[in-house]
């Protein structure tokens, strides 16, 4: 099975590391602004933008829709993060490979 790994130092950035500097700040929209326009509470808001909270798939939705950023890509940047900080604890977890008999 062929894999593809990034190098050592890189790791993948929070989606809303993004969403942060490509859209809100692109717009020059303030959090609280940018909250109003998708209907949810800054908090939220700021807990993904701060990478305190996973982007949900209906947060990457009313994204989508309000500025025009692909659901997909969001996700999958999500999917990208999540997966490079559960590879960086793969120590942490004890699973014998299965061998079939």
């Amino acid at each position: 099975m062929a894999t593809c790994r990034m190098g050592a130092n890189m790791t993948p950035a929070h989606p809303g590391d993004f969403v942060r500097t490509e859209v809100i700040e692109e717009h020059g929209l303030s959090v609280t602004k940018a909250a109003e326009i998708l209907g949810v509470r800054r908090s939220t808001l700021s807990d993904v933008l701060n990478d305190r909270a996973a982007l949900s798939p209906e947060m990457a939705l009313c994204i989508e829709k309000a500025f025009d950023v692909r659901m997909d890509l969001l996700l999958q940047m999500q999917a990208w993060y999540d997966a490079a900080r559960m590879r960086a604890q793969a120590g942490e977890i004890s699973v014998r490979r299965y061998q079939p008999a």
